[in-house]
């Protein structure tokens, strides 16, 4: 078994122990709001937009009876922006979520010989599942504590506790986050296998005894020998859960009207986890490829089926060697995702198969398949899923690069933040690439509050903007200048990084702010209808560094149809980026970037290394002028 390594507390991050999130002032928020988007817009948006805040922010003016308002809210909930963020960045969302809201965590290749090589993988994976689960049940997890900025600050670890007993259910508008903390209910004892599309019960307490890894094989062997057996074999229901939220809450809608149905989804629903055992994808299993199926799953001529997104957490293992896990995104965020899945791999590589030495359960009872009773009605639903699926893997266009030229271990030596410069970076790419700045999203977490999720650090700073246009035109500038507007930039991104860890940041508190007013029904106000708050929140950068200390990559897909993704996983001697954007998109290519991006962070070393240079050069010629002075006068 690892060893945790985070500090051990005798409490797990209670709410009681941290503050509340505060609400920023009204006038900061409005000023660096102004600031934000004033190289984004034209002179004449940028007036008209000016105006509109001024009139927002007046004294006595609607601003400040929602401020008043606001401030009301946060001392009467944990969280003030909690249930509005929630809404508003997931469960309003109405998109599908493989590829636009589903992030996945992709494992180093497996070598599978055989194919009870990649059971005995899932048994594995499955029993460190059970082990992690049991930490959590004892409320035993270590707390974690803040890195980077402000690093030894306690965080809040109520998203560890949704991993496994949450559920996104569908809604016509609206979906819900539902937690499983009801007394009245037993505490869920099983898994779901997916298996060729199918779904398969596997209980993980037999007579009151959790199964050993033996066992979890044992049934897992039973469970690919039942999916094998065609004439058992169901329509893909799998499926409907890739449709947009509101097609999928029909559907499901549909599928309740019988009981057996009904059933299923209960206990889908209620499960701990997903297990999907897919069939080989095909020869070339690259990094991009890899990223590829984690996401989509290939569609239905691969393992398009053989998912449930609505479940938290789907273990993935192909049989050629292709694993990782997807996660429902609105339960938690990317660290926990990450800190969940690096226990699991270090137990995996840490620990032997424990396949023979345990003993077994006697008799196991055979796996339940899960049965759907389905009308010509749902076959049609199925076919609907399955081909908007198939445009969707169609559409996207991803693209995972490691750069190899250097990693983090560089950017530290010039005292810079590797997260910083990495934005800065990814700034001077998409400048290079499109000849403009964007609205640019990176999320900066607010687990130092009650109930944080995040806020967005909005790295297209009008610093870093005056960088990448100079470096990008070279219009007579030297390397001395160069390098002022670099240190410019990376001081302005970690400045606003700092705002925004501490809650200062002017997102949450702008959306803060629209929703007070909309539950005030005055309407949609000025200042949100404007076309500078809609290009604001119009994010065709979204970024997020998930750093690992155990070989994977985290990938997802763009926020908006022009738009990219990008993930960042910066190392010690290289970064790993996973790029990714839509084909329909005439304005966007994912390999283009890729490599503006790659040209980027060496041009910006070797900006470095020739001002380290000239430094050096110029203290050398100092020393030698007293060296030299020193010998005339004795």
């Amino acid at each position: 078994m690892p060893v945790f390594d985070r500090d051990a507390s005798e409490d797990s991050g209670g709410r009681d122990a941290l503050p509340k999130l505060p609400v920023p002032n009204l006038k900061d928020t409005l000023d660096r709001y102004l600031r934000c988007m004033k190289h984004l817009l034209t002179e004449e948006q940028f007036n008209k937009t000016q105006n509109i805040v001024m009139q927002f922010g007046a004294p006595g003016g609607v601003g400040e009876l929602l401020q008043s308002k606001l401030t009301e809210r946060s001392e009467n909930v944990a969280n003030w922006v909690y249930d509005y963020w929630l809404n508003d960045m997931y469960l309003n969302n109405r998109l599908a979520l493989p590829v636009n809201s589903s992030p996945a965590m992709v494992f180093p290749q497996q070598n599978f010989m055989a194919p009870i090589d990649s059971l005995r993988f899932a048994a594995h994976l499955i029993s460190g599942a059970l082990e992690y689960k049991t930490h959590l049940d004892d409320r035993d997890l270590p707390v974690d504590y803040a890195r980077g900025q402000l690093a030894g600050t306690r965080l809040c670890m109520e998203q560890y506790y949704r991993l496994f007993t949450s559920y996104r259910l569908p809604g016509p508008e609206r979906d819900t986050l539902v937690a499983q903390e009801s007394s009245v209910m037993p505490e869920p004892e099983h898994i779901i296998v997916a298996c060729k599309n199918q779904f398969f019960v596997l209980d993980v307490m037999i007579n009151f005894r959790q199964l050993n890894q033996r066992d979890l094989l044992t049934q897992l062997e039973k469970i690919v020998k039942m999916a094998d057996n065609e004439e058992e074999q169901l329509p893909p229901i799998g499926l409907l859960t890739s449709d947009g939220r509101t097609e999928w809450a029909e559907s499901r809608s549909v599928l309740m009207r019988e009981s057996t149905n009904r059933d299923s989804l209960d206990m889908i629903e209620r499960c701990l986890c997903l297990v999907c055992l897919d069939d080989a994808s095909g020869p070339e299993l690259s990094d991009t490829k890899r990223a590829m199926l984690m996401l989509h799953g290939g569609g239905l001529t691969k393992n398009g089926g053989n998912r449930w997104y609505d479940k938290p957490m789907q273990f993935i293992v192909g049989a050629d060697g292709c694993c990782g896990v997807v996660c429902e995104h609105s339960a938690f965020e990317g660290i926990v995702l990450v800190q969940c899945t690096e226990y699991l791999l270090k137990c995996m590589i840490g620990s032997p198969s424990k396949l023979v030495r345990a003993a077994s359960v006697s008799e196991l009872p055979a796996p339940r398949r899960l049965r759907w009773k389905c009308t010509p009605e749902i076959h049609k639903l199925i076919t609907s899923a399955a081909d908007k699926l198939q445009r969707m893997v169609k559409n996207l266009d991803i693209n995972v690069h490691k750069f190899h030229d250097y990693g983090k271990g560089f950017i530290k030596k010039q005292k810079m933040s590797p997260d910083a410069y990495i934005q800065l970076a990814l700034q001077l790419g998409f400048y290079r690439c499109h000849g403009r700045p964007v609205s640019t999203y990176e999320s900066a977490s607010l687990r130092r509050f009650q109930q944080g999720r995040v806020d967005n650090i909005r790295s297209a700073t009008p610093e870093a903007f005056a960088f990448v246009k100079a470096m990008t035109e070279r219009k007579n500038s030297t390397s001395v200048e160069m390098m002022e507007l670099l240190k410019g930039a990376i001081t302005a991104q970690t400045s606003y990084t700092r705002l925004a860890i501490t809650g200062m940041a002017i997102d949450n508190h702008l959306l803060g702010l629209r929703e007070i007013a909309h539950e005030m029904k005055m309407g949609k106000l000025e200042m949100f209808k404007d076309e500078a708050y809609l290009i604001s929140n119009q994010f065709i950068l979204s970024t997020s560094q998930v750093p690992t200390t155990v070989e994977m990559f985290c990938c997802y897909g763009p926020v908006v149809p022009n738009g990219y993704g990008a993930c960042y996983n910066p190392q010690s001697d290289h970064i790993i980026f996973s790029v990714s954007s839509f084909h329909e998109s005439e304005q966007t290519c994912s390999a283009e970037f890729v490599k503006c991006l790659a040209q980027g962070l060496r041009d910006v070393r070797d900006l470095c290394n020739k001002c380290n240079a000239d430094c050096a050069a110029t203290e050398e010629r100092k020393g030698l002028y007293v060296f030299k002075t020193f010998l005339q006068f004795n």
